[in-house]
C-alpha cells in the first residue's frame, strides 16, 4: 500500500480543534486495511513531522431510512496522532 492510498482526509470538527490546541493531536481518516506503522510513516512522510503515538478506532456506520427503504453509511477508521512538542502541521492552522 503506497502513502498516497492510506490518508484519506483530515477530520476537522469542533473535538479534534481542541485536542489540536491542547494536546497537539491531529484526526485523520484512514483506509481500513493500514495499521499503525504505515499511518506513522504516511504522517511523517507528507508533513514533514515527528509522531509520538498513533491512536486507531474503527467507526460502524450509522443506520439510516427513508420511508421504507433502510440504508446503511459507510464504516470507516479514523486515527489520531500525536505529534512531538514543537511539530505541527500547517494544513490545520487556517481552518
Amino acid at each position: 500500500m503506497n502513502f498516497y492510498g492510506i490518508i484519506i482526509n483530515p477530520i476537522v470538527t469542533e473535538k479534534s480543534t481542541i485536542q489540536k490546541e491542547s494536546n497537539n493531536q491531529y484526526s485523520f481518516e484512514v483506509d481500513k486495511r493500514a495499521n499503525r506503522i504505515q499511518i506513522r510513516s504516511a504522517v511523517e512522510s507528507f508533513f514533514k513531522v515527528r509522531v509520538k503515538s498513533v491512536k486507531t478506532m474503527n467507526i460502524n456506520g450509522k443506520i439510516k431510512r427513508r420511508g421504507r427503504i433502510v440504508g446503511k453509511r459507510k464504516d470507516w477508521k479514523k486515527a489520531i496522532v500525536k505529534l512531538y512538542p514543537g511539530d505541527r502541521i500547517e494544513f490545520f492552522e487556517g481552518v
